[in-house]
């Protein structure tokens, strides 16, 4: 997934955002700042991060209008450090005031998504192992936060329930079993991911055929034994409380892939700073 900022969802999301911030108009600058009064803002890094959302800045500017010239100095995915400017933006400084919390963030929020991504694609490298996103993203928000995350080198999984069948615990329950489950699930026409909580359960699973198994909150012994027991049968998904710290020993268990809820629901705001300089 490319920061696509033309997909109706993001535009949407700008929309809102503004709205939310802006309602009726900018009081304090409208009684403050000269209609006619123009000036420059610097998107300026404070800290080392991945650079996510800078596109975003593109649409901000356009839907509230007054903008000259906006120059992107660099791109999402793009490793950057402390001082580092990201865009400059030329217009009315009305405009530039109050769009400056919305573009703030998203560029925040959307950063530290990509960072902490990073730190777990970083930690991973030089194994066979990818690491996954999930759905715990900011309601109305995951689209971008997948995208924020990818920038970080994470892999996009499901972007919701339409699109892939993962089989949970509740659902085996629901279904009265392992087998029973991926019976119903064979007529949905799409490959299946079942998770698996007991031994007995893995062997289940993959006497039925499953071919991608999720392992949730496992030690790392014991996920390198089951793995060794799946011995190539089925991919392997590792999950629960995985951090950067930890990433490396799951992935050398010989995991395919991690998938870390972190990396949208936990991850900091970076700190970006917007300087304005009247002319």
């Amino acid at each position: 997934m490319s920061f696509d900022v033309s997909h109706p969802e993001v535009i949407d999301a700008v929309r809102r955002a503004l709205a939310e911030d802006i309602g009726a108009g900018d009081v304090t600058s409208n009684l403050v700042v000269g209609e006619q009064q123009r000036a420059t803002g610097t998107f300026i890094a404070r800290e080392p991060m991945v650079l996510a959302g800078v596109e975003l800045l593109e649409p901000i500017y356009r839907q509230r209008g007054g903008v000259d010239e906006l120059i992107i100095l660099h791109r999402s995915g793009a490793r950057i450090e402390e001082n580092f400017q990201i865009a400059r933006v030329n217009g009315l400084a009305r405009t530039l005031l109050e769009c400056e919390r919305v573009a703030l963030n998203f560029l925040q929020r959307l950063s530290g998504i990509a960072t902490i991504a990073a730190e777990f694609t970083d930690a991973v490298k030089g194994t066979k192992c990818r690491v996954l996103d999930t759905r715990k993203t900011t309601p109305g928000l995951r689209r971008l936060e997948k995208m924020a995350a990818e920038a970080g080198g994470a892999q996009n999984h499901r972007m919701g329930l339409f699109d892939a069948i993962l089989i949970k615990n509740n659902h085996v329950t629901a279904a009265g079993g392992i087998s029973e489950a991926m019976q119903r699930a064979q007529h949905g026409g799409m490959p299946i991911e079942i998770e698996v909580r007991t031994r007995q359960e893995l062997d289940e699973a993959l006497a039925h055929g499953a071919k991608h198994v999720l392992l949730d909150n496992l030690m790392p012994e014991e996920a390198a034994e089951w793995i060794r027991t799946i011995d190539g049968r089925a991919t392997v998904e590792l999950s629960g409380g995985i951090t950067p710290h930890t990433a490396r020993t799951y992935a050398e268990c010989g995991a395919d892939f991690i998938s870390a809820g972190a990396i949208t629901h936990s991850a900091p705001a970076v700190d970006i700073n917007f300087r304005l300089d009247w002319h």
